[in-house]
Parts: C-alpha cells; sequence; structure tokens
C-alpha cells in the first residue's frame, strides 16, 4: 500500500503536456463527436491526470455502445526538446453498422415474451439507434415496434427515444383484447436523488371482447379510445440485485396525465417501495409496499377498464388467481381505482445447503405474508368511509415454498400457499402456486 502511495504520489508530480491525440479506427463516427469526447485530454497538467482524463474517455466512449473495443496507447512525443510532451492515441473498433438477435423477457402474469431485433447502432454518426423488433409472447401477444434513441450533447444518460408501435394483447382475466396503435416520445435523464422518465405518449386502442362469455359490463365499454398522456417515472434503485437482492432499497414512482386529446381522462399515482436487510446465515429479510390511486376529473364519465388497477397473483398477492382480487362481473375481472399491496419475506439458503458453492447457490427458501386490497371509490360516500373499506376489506395469505434465480434474467416460485382473508367474489388460488417473472411484491 505504501509503495502504491509512493507511485500515485509521484505521478502526480510529474509534469506532463499532451501534445496530440491521434485517433484510429473511426469510419463511420462523426469527428465533431470524438472530438467533445476528447478535447479535456489537452488540459492535464500531470501524468497522473493525463492518465485519469484518458481512461474516463476511454469509458465514456465505451458507454456509447457504439464500438467493440477502446484501446489507449500513451507515448513521448519524437523530435522535440521538451522531455514532458506526450501523444496519446486512441485505437477505436466500430460495431457493424446492423446487428440483430433474439431473447426472452419475462413480464407479469407468469408471460414470457420472446423479442426479435434488428438494430442500426450508430446510425448518423452520432451514437444514435435504429431498431426494429417484432414480439410474441407464450400467451399469444405480438406486436412489433421501430425505435429512434439519440444521448443528448453527448451524454449517455441523458437521452431522446421516440417509437412507433402496434400490439395486439388480451386479458383473459377480465375477458377483453386490444389492439394499441401509438407513439410515444421519452426524455430519460438522471439527478441526485435517481432516474428520471418523462413520456408523452398518443394511442388509438380497440377493445373487443374474447368470448360469449364476457360480462355485460365489460361488453360495455367495447370500441375505439383515444388516449393522450404525460408520464413522469422516478427509480432509485440502491438493490445488489434486481432479480433476488440481499440488500438495498428500492424507490419507484410514476405519475400520468391523461386529457391532453381524446376521450380518455384521469390522473394516476403509483408507487413501489422495497428494502432489503442481510441477516445471520445467509439469511435476508424483505419488506415489499405498494400503492396506487386514480382519478377521473369529470364525474360523469368512469375509467376505462384498461387503464384501473389490478391486483392478484403469483408476482403481486400470492394466494389469488392472476388479476385475482377486487369486483368481479360473472368471473371477469374490474379492477379499481384505487390499490394498496405489501409483503413480508424471509429468504434462508436451503436446508443443509446442498450445491453450496455451485448450482445450490441459485436456490433460496421462501417464507412469506402477503396482504393488499383494490378498490373502487365511491364519490357518495365520506372519505372515511372509503378508507374504512379499503383498509378493513383485505385480503392476507401466508406461505412458504423454493425460489430460483435464473442470473440476472428473471426468478422462479414454487410456493405452498393459504390464504387467510378473501372477499366475495375473489378468484383464490390456495395450495400450490407457481410464478416466473422479474418484479415481484
Amino acid at each position: 500500500l505504501q509503495v502504491m502511495e509512493l507511485e500515485a504520489s509521484t505521478l502526480a508530480e510529474i509534469p506532463a503536456r499532451v501534445n496530440k491525440i491521434i485517433v484510429e479506427g473511426i469510419k463511420k463516427t462523426k469527428d465533431d463527436f470524438i472530438q467533445k469526447k476528447l478535447e479535456s485530454i489537452f488540459t492535464a497538467s500531470t501524468v497522473e491526470e493525463m492518465l485519469l482524463l484518458c481512461q474516463s474517455a476511454k469509458m465514456d466512449l465505451s458507454r456509447m455502445n457504439i464500438f467493440k473495443s477502446v484501446q489507449i496507447k500513451i507515448d513521448t512525443t519524437k523530435n522535440v526538446d521538451e522531455d514532458d510532451r506526450y501523444d496519446v492515441t486512441f485505437h477505436m473498433k466500430e460495431k457493424r453498422w446492423f446487428g440483430g438477435g433474439m431473447h426472452a423477457t419475462f413480464g407479469g402474469e407468469n408471460n414470457a415474451t420472446m423479442v426479435s431485433r434488428l438494430q442500426f447502432p450508430n446510425t448518423f454518426g452520432r451514437a444514435e439507434n435504429v431498431a426494429l423488433e417484432y414480439n410474441k409472447s407464450l400467451k399469444g401477444d405480438h406486436g412489433g415496434a421501430l425505435r429512434f434513441s439519440k444521448p443528448l450533447n453527448g451524454n449517455p444518460d441523458v437521452r431522446f427515444s421516440t417509437s412507433v408501435y402496434k400490439l395486439n394483447l388480451e386479458y383473459p382475466w377480465s375477458g377483453f383484447k386490444e389492439t394499441s396503435r401509438g407513439v410515444n416520445f421519452d426524455f430519460t435523464f438522471p439527478s441526485n436523488f435517481g432516474d428520471h422518465c418523462l413520456r408523452w405518449e398518443g394511442v388509438w386502442r380497440d377493445l373487443r371482447t374474447m368470448d360469449r362469455s364476457t360480462s355485460f359490463t365489460v361488453r360495455e365499454q367495447a370500441g375505439h379510445s383515444l388516449k393522450s398522456s404525460i408520464k413522469h417515472q422516478f427509480t432509485r434503485d440502491e438493490r445488489d440485485s434486481p432479480i433476488l437482492p440481499s440488500r438495498g432499497s428500492l424507490i419507484k414512482m410514476e405519475q400520468e396525465f391523461a386529457g391532453l386529446g381524446g376521450n380518455v381522462e384521469f390522473f394516476r399515482h403509483d408507487m413501489e417501495l422495497q428494502f432489503n436487510k442481510k441477516l445471520i446465515l445467509d439469511s435476508v429479510i424483505q419488506l415489499s409496499l405498494a400503492g396506487g390511486i386514480m382519478k377521473n376529473p369529470n364525474p360523469n364519465t368512469e375509467i376505462r377498464i384498461n387503464d384501473r388497477f389490478f391486483l392478484g397473483g403469483p408476482l403481486t398477492l400470492r394466494g389469488f388467481n392472476t388479476k385475482g382480487v377486487g369486483p368481479h362481473s360473472e368471473g371477469n375481472a374490474l379492477g379499481g381505482d384505487v390499490y394498496w399491496a405489501s409483503g413480508l419475506h424471509l429468504y434462508t439458503p436451503l436446508p443443509f445447503r446442498p450445491g453450496k458453492g455451485g448450482f445450490g447457490d441459485f436456490f433460496r427458501s421462501h417464507f412469506f405474508v402477503n396482504a393488499g386490497n383494490v378498490y373502487n371509490i365511491q364519490t357518495d360516500k365520506p372519505i372515511i368511509e372509503n378508507l374504512r373499506g379499503l383498509s378493513e376489506e383485505f385480503r392476507l395469505a401466508y406461505g412458504a415454498g423454493i425460489v430460483l434465480m435464473m442470473g440476472n434474467i428473471a426468478r422462479l416460485e414454487l410456493n405452498y400457499v393459504v390464504p387467510v382473508r378473501a372477499q366475495t367474489g375473489d378468484s383464490i388460488n390456495s395450495g400450490l402456486q407457481f410464478g416466473i417473472g422479474v418484479t415481484f411484491l
């Protein structure tokens, strides 16, 4: 350690001036884009500063996701009298002008989606990206999108993006299917508190019944709707893993206002909190909380079923079928305009630690208690009565099982669940329940 400190101190005292910067391997990337990334290196006055600035520029260029590799070579300048002059060479290997592939994603409702993607990185020479996507899920959902994104002012953390898409989605728990055609514009940026995303979206939705068994309450909402909304998303994720964390916290908030055009109006606020604490014997305790509320500014119209909150299933409230909590009509889930959910979990290594240090480390024993409610605010009743209904008519379930972590892709849960509290009309799923996804409450 003393030797390292001595070397660092020595490098900080050795004067250095960068004579020139040579860039090799560039064919498509624009000169002004590269120049802006490297010009700060000329401000170095010591060897230490020069090394740190070169490393910072390399990391910045790598984060643009347009180069296969970035290598640096530093040498003394030839044929000059001063011995503190240096030439810096950046050798870069650009990615191919097009690429593609297929990968699987895991979302809600125990659904896996195969995504096919063709992309054109560094499309116009300043780290833009154009991509064509087509996705199809195991449950029949499918759609496609054309996407464009660009870092603003050369900053990979501040980005503008837009997409045009068409989606065909099915909601069997509510008895309807929907075709959505839309366009959105995103502006993402970091802050000292977390990451932000501002989005405007315009979408034309066509809601149809799935079959003859769809309830009349759902049939009444069939047809076309046009939504124009602005949305703000905030995320502060300090967990050590998004799949099965052992420490850290998560804060997610989302506000959406619809009514900038079209025939859909509402204000919606949604929030999710998660706290993880590592205990003795490699055990982890986790507390998850979520809640949301939405309101229609026009009291003469109700919030549409494809905008409401739903609750239930192995990813949200175990012990109930997918979206099985809350108001129903002839077996179809209707959702609500306010909800809350909570979960207390204990994750431990498997008994006797089989496969320790290998495949067995991907498994965890799982003990949990879940509670929550989804509710429709009744405007003709006092706030106290609505709060009483939201808090007293809650659902409760507990259980135990096994969790398998699939790298950073998803996790599998197999639990035995005992519902303790339910309400009339709920769709209960007691006993064994299987879940696969990324976000669990």
